[in-house]
């Protein structure tokens, strides 16, 4: 291919079979959040998976221009959204099954920093903990089990 010459925007066989993962990436988030703190908590969230799981960030993106873009997950981030008690059963079942998870928890809306972040976790009891969102990744069925009760964010 020439400098000139682009990338086809679409595979070569557009009816080549969908990629699928053996793996889900999954967020739930309290129903009762605001926009902005389904958001941000979302954000947060998943920032921790990439870091403890670097396969699962693909490549850079460039554009036509050869302007670079960081890379990005390699497999869609679904979002579910459940009660409190909804939360409080999906996080004692990710534990019980020891999935990798991140959780934010809305004692996290008043600092301002990782530090106070961390700290304001560490002061919590497992059984205490007001959690507002959860972030999972594993296994599809395993994934699905600790979900169980949630439903797929509007």
């Amino acid at each position: 291919m020439t400098t000139h010459e682009q990338a086809p925007a679409v595979p070569a066989d557009p009816e080549a079979a969908p990629i699928r993962f053996d793996t889900k990436i999954a967020v739930l988030l309290r129903e009762d959040l605001e926009t902005w703190q389904r958001l941000n908590v979302t954000a947060f969230l998943v920032s921790g998976l990439s870091h403890q799981f670097p396969e699962l960030v693909g490549e850079p993106y460039e554009d036509a221009d050869a302007v670079g873009y960081l890379p990005m997950f390699r497999q869609p981030v679904l979002v579910f959204e459940g009660t409190r008690d909804t939360l409080a059963s999906a996080h004692a079942r990710v534990l019980s099954r020891a999935l990798p998870r991140a959780l934010f928890t809305s004692d996290l809306f008043g600092t301002g920093n990782d530090r106070d972040n961390r700290a304001a976790v560490r002061v919590v009891p497992t059984a205490e903990l007001d959690l507002v969102g959860l972030a999972v990744h594993g296994p599809k069925n395993a994934v699905d089990k600790v979900l169980k009760g949630a439903r797929m964010h509007p």
